[in-house]
Order: structure tokens, then C-alpha cells, then sequence
């Protein structure tokens, strides 16, 4: 009888620690946001797959920060591409006091969610939105792990010119942030190295023909194209550009149309031979760990990959890594040391600007064969 209580007094401290132990785990918030509807659904669906994917794999390391045992959830919001929801989005994660944010996708939607989390205090990380003007505003809550515009629009400029010895190049952009801010760069550039700019259009990101803008351009005489925008319109463009018989000018774009999903938007055309795509950041097989998780998402996520998920996986850890060097979870805690990132990632060893921008970021120029894109560099 006396073993028999002494057991079950056993048998009760143990559910009493487990218990114990239970409550000691706090549940820590991640927000992430991009297009999760529309035309770049499919790049915000690859985001969100690298974020999801880097808190599963947060969530395996036991991690203990101030005392508590973490557990890591991701909190994901769409905003469509659209700056409105695009604050709409921010603010509803806010008011969730999420502990951080991976996002946005989209210049346009970044720069305006960027105020709502500083006037919030939360501190959010993208690793897709490259226009220079996010961190223009001296945010402390604001911070970018991939190449922005300046270099993305640079080092096409400089391949049109340098080894491709172009003369003549029309711009087409799509009026965003993004679109707008890559063609100003790559056009004040390639002007600069002797190339003239023979015809400059707009269109918006809900286009889909192209034939009156690219036959004014045809009447130029181009030997080249540079758009500024996304592959929801650069694959119609490249079909229409065939139609035209354009066949052979070259067409240059940032990492909005660096995708595999251009290859299928472009439905066969032969233009998508005479691509030449920046993207910030290292090929994947230079990244430091890029292949190998490329096969981790692969069997995760298969067919989806697009351009940013590396980024969006590197961005949620780099997040966590300030907590753990804080030891807090708390944003006004945690924050300051954002700054003082020198983390190992998946796409490079990722420290900071005092401005929040990479350090030392790198681009990698692409081109498609076979209807699959490969590294120029």
C-alpha cells in the first residue's frame, strides 16, 4: 500500500512538472506578408513557403529565450500587390503584436507598410523589395538582405553596354515603385556609357497587351528593351515582341521577370532566348548553402520555387537571431541589436548598413536556355 502511494505521488509530480513545462512555453508570432491573390500570387505563395519553412525548422531547435521555451508560429497576410492592403496588412499585424515581420513582396506595398511598423515598433526584414527609397526614411525597423534597385539596374546597364556593345535601347515600365525605380537607374546608367535611350513607355502591372507600345518601339529601331516590372507582363511582352518580328532585340529586366515562371508566361516564344535578368544576391549554387535547401524546399514545396523564398527563410532567422542575442522577444527590446547582425545564411553571411541596406550585396545576371534559366555570371 505505502508503494503504491508512493507511485502515485510520483505519477503526480510528474504531470504537475509537465505542466510546469507546458506553461513555460510562450508562443512567439511571425508576420509575414505578400501577394497571396492576383497575377504575382505565385511569387507571394514562394515567399511565404521560405518563411513557413524557417519556422519549422526554428521550431525543431528547442530554442529558450529569456527563460521560456519558444514556440514560433507564422502569421501570414496577403496584400494583393496593392499598397492599400498593403497597409491594411501592416497595421493588422500590429495590432496582433506579431514580434516581427518578413515582408513585403513589392516595393509599392513595402515603402508605406515601412511607416506603419516603425510607428508601431515592429521591426520587419525583406528580402524582395529592392527600390533604394525604403530606407531612405532612417526606419530602425526597417531592413533589406537582397540587392537593391541601384545595383539590380547598374549591373544590366553596364552588360548592355560592356558585353553586349548596345547602342540603342528602348525603356518600358509599369508606373510601381519597383518598375519605375529599376528603369530610372538602368536608363541614367546606360546613357552614361554612350548608350542612347530611343523610346520611353508606360504601362501599368495589370497590362496584358503590349502591341501599340512595342510597335512605337519597333519604329525606333531598337537593339534592345529594358522593362521595368513583373513577369505577369513580361512573358505576354516577349510573345508579343515575337508577333512584331522583334525576334532578335535583346530584353532586360530586374528580378521582377527572373523567374521560371517567365519561361511558361512567355508560352514558347523565342524571344525568352534574348533575356537578360538581374537578380540581387548569389546564383544558388553559389549561395553558401543554396543547393542544399533548394532540395529541402523542393520536397517541401515542389514546383513552386520562384526568386525570394531563400531570402524570406534567411530574413526569419535573422529575426530570431536578434531575439536570442537580446534574449528577449520583444521588439523594443530585441531591435537594437538588428543592427549588429552577422549571421551565417542560406544566401550569404548577412550584416548590415547603419541604414538597414545588405552589406556587400552581389547580383547575378541570368539568361534562359532551353526554357530554363541560368547564371550569365
Amino acid at each position: 500500500m505505502q508503494l503504491k502511494l508512493k507511485l502515485t505521488a510520483v505519477a503526480a509530480l510528474a504531470v504537475l512538472a509537465g505542466a510546469a513545462s507546458a506553461q513555460d512555453v510562450q508562443v512567439v508570432k511571425i508576420g509575414h506578408v505578400a501577394p497571396m491573390s492576383g497575377a504575382q500570387a505565385h511569387y507571394g505563395k514562394d515567399n511565404e513557403n521560405g518563411a513557413r519553412l524557417a519556422v519549422e525548422d526554428l521550431n525543431t531547435q528547442n530554442i529558450v529565450i529569456g527563460g521560456k521555451k519558444i514556440k514560433f508560429e507564422l502569421a501570414a497576410e496577403d496584400d494583393a500587390a496593392d499598397p492599400k492592403q498593403g497597409t491594411a496588412a501592416a497595421q493588422k499585424l500590429c495590432d496582433a503584436k506579431v514580434a516581427g515581420v518578413v515582408g513585403h513582396l513589392n516595393s509599392g506595398t513595402t515603402i508605406p507598410a515601412a511607416k506603419v511598423y516603425n510607428d508601431c515598433g515592429i521591426p520587419h526584414i525583406t528580402g524582395a523589395a529592392t527600390n533604394p527609397n525604403l530606407t531612405k526614411p532612417g526606419y530602425k525597423t526597417t531592413y533589406r538582405i537582397i540587392s537593391n534597385d541601384n545595383a539590380l539596374g547598374a549591373g544590366l546597364a553596364f552588360y548592355a553596354a560592356d558585353a553586349l556593345k548596345l547602342k540603342r535601347i528602348a525603356v518600358v515600365d509599369d508606373r510601381t515603385a519597383y518598375g519605375q525605380g529599376v528603369a530610372d537607374v538602368f536608363k541614367k546608367i546606360a546613357a552614361s556609357k554612350g548608350i542612347t535611350i530611343v523610346d520611353e513607355q508606360f504601362t501599368t502591372d495589370k497590362a496584358t497587351d503590349f502591341m501599340a507600345i512595342l510597335t512605337s518601339i519597333k519604329s525606333k529601331n531598337p537593339d534592345g528593351i529594358f522593362f521595368g516590372g513583373m513577369d505577369p507582363q513580361g512573358g505576354p511582352m516577349l510573345r508579343q515582341m515575337e508577333q512584331l518580328g522583334l525576334g532578335s532585340v535583346k530584353y532586360f529586366g530586374g528580378d521582377g521577370i527572373c523567374t521560371s515562371e517567365l519561361a511558361k508566361l512567355a508560352a514558347g516564344a523565342k524571344t525568352l532566348e534574348n533575356v537578360v535578368c538581374a537578380e540581387g544576391g548569389a546564383s544558388l549554387s553559389k549561395m553558401p548553402g543554396g543547393e542544399a535547401w533548394k532540395k529541402r524546399y523542393d520536397a517541401k514545396y515542389p514546383n513552386q520555387f520562384q526568386v525570394y523564398s531563400p531570402y524570406t527563410y534567411d530574413a526569419t532567422f535573422v529575426l530570431v537571431d536578434a531575439m536570442k542575442r537580446a534574449n528577449s522577444v520583444d521588439p523594443k527590446v530585441y531591435t537594437p541589436k538588428l543592427i549588429e547582425a552577422n549571421y551565417q545564411g542560406v544566401t550569404a553571411k548577412i550584416a548590415f548598413e547603419p541604414n538597414g541596406e545588405l552589406k556587400n550585396p552581389a547580383i547575378t545576371l541570368y539568361t534562359y536556355k532551353d526554357g530554363k534559366k541560368v547564371a550569365l555570371n
